[in-house]
This record gives structure tokens, sequence and C-alpha cells, in this order.
């Protein structure tokens, strides 16, 4: 019978990987250090290939170790499903649900659909975790995290996803700025030149990028914002204007300021809001739940005040 390796021996590959350091690895799996390197010496002869390089200064992994590296993650990964699965398959709706949700998206929806979720599944719990798209992805794929509330385009690739609805972005300025000029605005070049951004790592920041079809507009130092609320300040202090999705214009995050906002003319950029899981999730049932509650809560809320 062809040698296979346990989950143990692969466990320990994928610690070292992230440690690079045998004593660091062998306390992230609850080893002694002898016990980590004698399972690699396992893992390394039972594959006929060598993992791991060291010395009395440096641990790396070989080009070999990093195919394997991959498929080792792959294979905990599902084990791990395949273990959440077996728990929740007796009944559904009852599990505790560990959801990422970006920071531009979080403050709009989660007051308006967990509310609706608790009265629905009394049962589910969520834990919730704040962050930028690429550190949620990375933990859902490190399985801290069950799902991740994102905004699209993004690369996705792998995972499951299903887009919940689109969310049009809006022309931010103060009263009276010439660029809100007409019912319904564009954003010629002249006017894009002052598109203030969120800082490296917003997706929102790529997307306005992608709106106005430029790789790059500003790169001042200091004029970057952290966050919507920073965002905001800066345009109603006049540095400029800001593209702002549709979920935020209809929030009161306007409120008691001198800023307008304005649709833009069709066919008018948007983001697309989704719901992603890994493709081997023991919780589909919760997924499903879960994205059918935020289309009908706060897709049907903007539809409504449209």
């Amino acid at each position: 019978m062809a040698y296979l390796p346990s989950l143990r021996q692969l466990s320990y590959l994928v610690a070292l990987a992230k440690e690079l350091n045998f004593t660091r690895a062998a306390e992230a799996c609850f080893v002694g250090q002898s016990t980590l390197s004698a399972g690699l010496k396992e893992l390394e002869d039972g594959l006929g290939i060598k993992l791991v390089e060291r010395d009395r200064q440096n641990v790396s992994i070989t080009p070999a170790g990093l195919e394997v590296l991959e498929r080792a993650k792959t294979i905990l990964t599902a084990s791990e499903d395949l273990v959440e699965y077996a728990g929740a398959s007796g009944k559904p709706m009852t599990a505790t649900i560990r959801l990422g949700v970006i920071p531009t998206i979080a403050p709009f929806l989660l007051p308006t659909v967990l509310p609706e979720v608790r009265k629905r599944f009394p049962e589910l719990k969520i834990t919730l975790r704040e962050d930028l798209t690429a550190n949620l992805l990375s933990r859902l794929a490190d399985h801290k995290l069950d799902f991740a509330l994102i905004a699209l385009p993004y690369d996705v690739s792998g995972l499951l996803v299903e887009k919940l609805f689109d969310d049009p972005f809006w022309l931010v300025a103060r009263e009276g700025d010439p660029a809100l000029k007409g019912k319904e605005v564009t954003l010629p070049a002249k006017m894009a030149e002052r598109l203030l951004l969120l800082e490296e790592g917003h997706c929102l920041r790529e997307h306005s990028l992608q709106a106005c079809k430029k790789a790059d507009i500003r790169k001042d130092e200091g004029m970057e914002a952290t966050s919507l609320l920073t965002l905001l300040q800066m345009v109603e202090s006049g540095f400029g204007i800001a593209l702002l999705p549709e979920m935020a214009v209809k929030s009161s995050l306007l409120n008691n300021s001198d800023l307008v906002a304005k649709a833009m003319a069709p066919p008018a950029p948007n983001r697309v809001i989704a719901l992603a899981a890994r493709s081997s999730t023991a919780h589909t049932a919760e997924f499903a739940a879960l994205a059918d509650c935020i289309r009908e809560r706060l897709g049907a809320n903007l539809n409504k005040s449209k």
C-alpha cells in the first residue's frame, strides 16, 4: 500500500512553514521539538523528498516542500470542515458562525441584518471580525473564519461566493461644488484628479480607481483616509470629492454635514456585495440562510429608498 501521511505530520509542516523555527512550531502544535522533528523526518522519508532545509541559524522550506505545503493546507482544511459538518448535520442553524466583514460594509449592513437573523434563527450564534478584505480571506483560508462579507470585484478564485446585490457609487462633495452640477453627475478627468481615496488595502480605494478608469490618482502624503468618516471629513474640509457606496449614502453618515451626495449617470460604477466561504464549508445551510436574509433586508431597504 502506498505511503499516506498523517494529518499530524502535515500539521507539523504547516506550523514550521509559518514559524520557520522548530521551537516555536513545536509550541504551536503542543508537542516537544524532538517529536515535531521526528514527525517531519517520517514525512520526508515516506514521501521520498526533502521538505525542509535547516542549519544552526536558518530554516527554510524547499521548492518541493512548498508544493507539498499547499496540498497539506488543503487537506487539513477539508478535514476540519469534515469534523464541523459531522457536528452541524444533526441540528442545522444551531452552530457558531465566525463572520468577517469589511469596514465599508459592517456599520451599514450589520445593524439591519443581524436582528433579523437572531429573530429567524435564535439558536444560531454569530461572532464578528471587521478587517480588510485580504486579511479576511486569509483568515477564511486558515479556518479562522467561516464566512466573509466582502465587495467585488476581488480575486475570490477557489471560494464559494454568493453575489447578493449591487451597491452603486454616489459622488459626494460640498454643497455648491462644480462636480455636483446636473441631476446625474459624471466624473470627467479634470474632476477625477480631485478624488480623495482611502488608504492602500481598502478595496473601496481600488473600486474608486476603477470607476475613474485610472491606475492611480493621488499620492500626496497625508491625503489618504483610514476610514469613510475621515474621508468625508476631508471632503467637508475642502480637500476634494469622494465616491461613496449607496448603502453608506442611505445611512445617517451625511447627517449634520454640509455634504451633498448625487447619483452618477448610468451606467453608474458600482461594487457587488458578496458572501464568501470555503468551497468545503460544512455550514452550507447557514451560508444560504445568511445570504437570503441579507438580500431580503438590506437589498429591499435600498430599493425602497431609491
